[in-house]
């Protein structure tokens, strides 16, 4: 196990520079999701950490040794790909011996590391089948399996879930929660999905055009977002956002309005805020109650969504503007009906525009 650290690291594709200088400090045995829509620079920088990719600038150190001009297999980390990258060819047992095998390991440390390996993926009964027999959680397993015998000190995962589908990805996003837990290793995971985020990270690190836009834990950044990137990128469904009318701003609150919004005292978070400009309203589809009678913001029902569980329903506010309202419940609304929400202002987040 081991910390990495990443100052000031700089990545250009002749003269386009995808990675703008990235300090980042990710701690011994931690979780560290990177997360952010495609082209934001996620599979880059993780590519830079495993020295798939050269560094233009900056400096990247794994425990105590800089690792800018060391190749892959000297770094101590192993990679697990969004292919899987396994051999047709070989058996679940030959596939997850091949690092030991090409490294001149000996046939008894090979069977005992595929064994230990096997047992922690509880995949033993598939170790003598061939990937062509295996569904494509199993193959994810062979793939995480070989990167376990190599005893790295930092496992690195570019988007490993994205080939599976749904209730795959929810079973193999708790075995990788799992796998952290029991080998306490330092894991990096990119993904673009802010659900896996959420739920397997320590830490989270939002990513948007190469820069680094927040870091901290989920709920940190959930409930505390800096910017509007970070607040409308996590949550689902995402936050709303209303342009409004900032009328006051005193002792830390602003009164805000809009054609929709009745007036409404809220908290000020970000700077940027004065009276008599413009700015921004954000409210997440949760917090958002249509049976309160004393609603703040007024419309008309334009979708509903019925999963059981929940009901989301897609509203169009009175001055044109659309709204998600999320509810833990099953309801029915009528599609044109009149509708009121209220929501708690301190639970608001407002941005300047």
């Amino acid at each position: 196990m081991a910390a990495i650290t990443l100052k000031g690291l700089k990545k250009s594709f002749g003269g386009t520079q995808v990675i703008k200088g990235v300090d980042i400090t990710i701690e011994n045995g931690e979780f560290v999701v990177f997360v952010g829509p495609s082209g934001c620079g996620k599979s880059t920088l993780l590519r830079m950490i495993a020295g798939l990719e050269d560094i233009s600038g900056g400096t990247l150190t794994i425990g105590d040794k800089v690792m800018n001009d060391l190749p892959p297999k000297d770094r101590g980390v192993a990679m697990v790909f969004q292919s899987y990258a396994i051999f047709p060819h070989m058996t679940v047992r030959e596939n997850v011996a091949f690092g030991l095998t090409i490294a001149g390991a000996s046939k008894e440390e090979k069977d005992a590391k595929v064994a230990e390996a096997a047992r922690i993926l509880q995949m033993e009964h598939l170790l003598d089948r061939r990937p062509s027999q295996l569904s494509g959680g199993q193959r994810q397993r062979v793939a995480i399996g070989r990167a376990i015998v190599r005893k790295p000190e930092v496992f690195l995962f570019d988007e490993p879930l994205s080939n599976l589908d749904a209730a795959l990805r929810m079973d193999m996003r708790m075995e990788i929660g799992k796998l952290h837990q029991q080998l306490g290793a330092t894991m990096v995971y990119v993904t673009h999905d802010q659900v896996e985020a959420m739920t397997l990270a320590d830490k989270i690190v939002v990513l948007k055009d190469g820069l680094v836009q927040q870091v901290g834990s989920p709920m940190d950044l959930y409930h505390n977002p800096d910017n509007i990137f970070v607040a409308g990128f996590l949550g689902s469904p995402s936050m709303n956002f209303l342009d409004v009318e900032v009328t006051a701003v005193a002792e830390g609150r602003a009164m805000v309005r809009n054609a929709a919004l009745d007036p409404v005292s809220v908290p000020v978070r970000h700077p940027g805020i004065t009276a008599g400009t413009k700015a921004r309203l954000g409210i997440r589809p949760q917090y958002l109650d249509p049976d309160d009678p004393a609603g703040r913001l007024h419309g008309r029902v334009a979708l509903t969504e019925r999963l059981g569980s929940e009901t989301v329903i897609e509203t169009e506010l009175t001055d044109g503007t659309n709204l998600i309202v999320a509810l833990a419940r099953d309801a029915k609304f009528a599609i044109g009906a009149s509708i009121s929400l209220a929501f708690d202002p301190d639970m608001a987040h407002l941005f300047a525009a």
